[in-house]
């Protein structure tokens, strides 16, 4: 992601603002696959430990909510603008959650008839077997829509990490970076700018968010290669 205004310095920044607009619906959708656990809260009543297990097929949300170990089936699922429904048992007649998905964060409130429950959930990332940050990425930025895909080259010693950033735009090292509690951060200095990174591996992928020298922020995705 170099040269973000420095090789076409109007030109690319209008480019970007036209093309990075569609990716980000589909990037979120991708990226809320996975495990979450957290808690239910009802007044009056102790806080229920709850697990909730979601995969997306093509924009549609599958899986299950577990209370107390029993397990109840999504029947209908959608994530819209950040905007979590999901329906348990036909028409929801098991229950009805409607959240918000905010990075590994949902947040909502359950109904199951009369009865109304704050949800709190954080999805869990996986320790054992994890996917090494070391190694090159495939990745895709977006920022309110179209896809700008671009590759990083990550090196790691301990906390410190280096390497470089390269896109049809060119190639930029890595200013500053750090690999901190399961937590990425880099900054890669453009001509006329400082693109920020941050992230976390969830499921294999390297996700998070980005900022173009205030000018321009979004959310960005990566697949390491084989």
């Amino acid at each position: 992601m170099k040269h973000l205004k420095s090789t076409l310095p109007t030109r690319f920044v209008t480019l970007m603002l036209v093309l990075l607009v569609g990716v980000a619906s589909a990037v979120a959708q991708d990226a809320i696959s996975g495990k979450y656990e957290g808690t239910g809260k009802t007044a009056g009543s102790a806080d229920v430990q709850l697990t909730l297990e979601l995969k997306n097929d093509g924009g549609k949300v599958t899986g299950t909510l577990s209370k107390s170990q029993t397990p109840v089936a999504i029947s209908e699922g959608t994530l819209v603008d950040g905007k979590l429904t999901l329906k348990f048992g036909d028409g929801g007649k098991d229950g009805v959650l409607l959240a918000k998905v905010e990075g590994d964060k949902i947040t909502g409130e359950w109904t199951a008839g009369s009865q109304k429950s704050a949800v709190d959930l954080k999805k869990v990332v996986a320790s054992g077997g994890a996917v090494s940050l070391a190694g090159q990425w495939d990745a895709v930025a977006d920022a309110n829509g179209q896809a700008f895909p671009f590759v990083l080259n990550l090196k790691v010693d301990g906390e410190s990490v280096t390497g470089s950033s390269s896109s049809q735009l060119g190639e930029a090292p890595i200013k500053t970076g750090t690999w901190k509690d399961g937590r990425l951060s880099i900054q890669v200095e453009g001509g006329s700018g400082t693109v920020t990174m941050t992230g976390t591996i969830v499921d294999g992928k390297l996700s998070g968010d980005f900022d173009f020298a205030g000018q321009l922020s979004g959310k960005w995705t990566a697949v390491k290669k084989n």
